[in-house]
């Protein structure tokens, strides 16, 4: 059914005005406290998509790459079951001894990702680094999995 609004300018304020309170509301629903409850635990979705990752095939490589910034080599986890890599780890924050934290936005997280790869990986040429806040994951690609060559011939 269609309705037809023949609505003035203080219809329209009150409509943009609630609209408005709408987009507030999911405001802070999505950002309260650097993605935590009000209740002091882990948001859901922002456990669920940290660290923000990319996949890229290189031909003989998979290489991910991860957004991990204040977490070194201790704090990450890495496992690779078949074909599913798993990105985990935490993030503490504490203030250093003798002083008092007075605003925190950068949470602490447990975080778990997994990630079906593509393709199968030889896990024994697997190796990962952390610098500068980038986690790098290079694979490389079992022989099976590598692409090859078929020669044409001609049947005359």
């Amino acid at each position: 059914m269609l309705t037809r609004w023949n609505t003035g300018w203080s219809e329209l304020d009150e409509m943009f005005s609630t609209m408005n309170q709408l987009r507030t509301y999911m405001d802070r629903v999505f950002e309260n406290d650097a993605g935590r409850s009000s209740a002091g635990g882990a948001f859901p979705l922002y456990a669920g998509t940290w660290p923000r990752t990319n996949l890229i095939d290189s031909g003989s490589k998979l290489i991910v790459t991860a957004e991990v910034p204040g977490l070194t080599d201790k704090d990450i986890n890495l496992t690779l079951n078949q074909d599913v890599l798993t990105i985990g780890g935490e993030r503490k924050v504490q203030a250093p001894q003798g002083y008092t934290i007075h605003r925190q936005e950068r949470a602490a997280v447990h975080f778990a990702r997994s990630f079906a790869l593509p393709c199968r990986v030889n896990p024994d040429q697997t190796s990962a680094s952390v610098k500068n806040g980038i986690l790098t994951v290079t694979l490389e690609k079992a022989p099976d999995a590598m692409p090859r060559q078929i020669t044409v011939t001609s049947n005359q």
